[in-house]
């Protein structure tokens, strides 16, 4: 990997990660490890996180998403610039 990447927020990541942050203790440590990771490798060459690119998903709505244990992250890549457009949270009865 060569250099590093700018990660930047849009104000509806903001919006959400601020509730986020207000009710679920761990989504701040969730959102640092988030940010270390994608300030190095957003396209995941190294293979070692889980990121995956949202087949049907424009440009500006999010393609690529991270999961980091419960949590969500949708970032479009720009150049070297990563911005994120949301942030949630996979609650454990989603699938049943």
């Amino acid at each position: 990997m060569t250099g590093t990447f700018v990660v930047r927020t849009t104000p509806r990541y903001e919006r959400l990660a601020r509730d986020l942050a207000r009710n679920q203790a761990e989504f701040v440590a969730r959102q640092r490890e988030a940010v270390q990771i994608l300030g190095v490798d957003p396209y995941n060459r190294s293979r070692q996180h889980n990121i995956l690119k949202l087949a049907g998903v424009r440009q500006g709505e999010g393609q690529y998403r991270l999961r980091l244990r419960r949590f969500r992250f949708r970032y479009d890549i720009y150049d070297r610039d990563v911005v994120l457009h949301a942030c949630s949270l996979r609650r454990g009865d989603t699938y049943r």
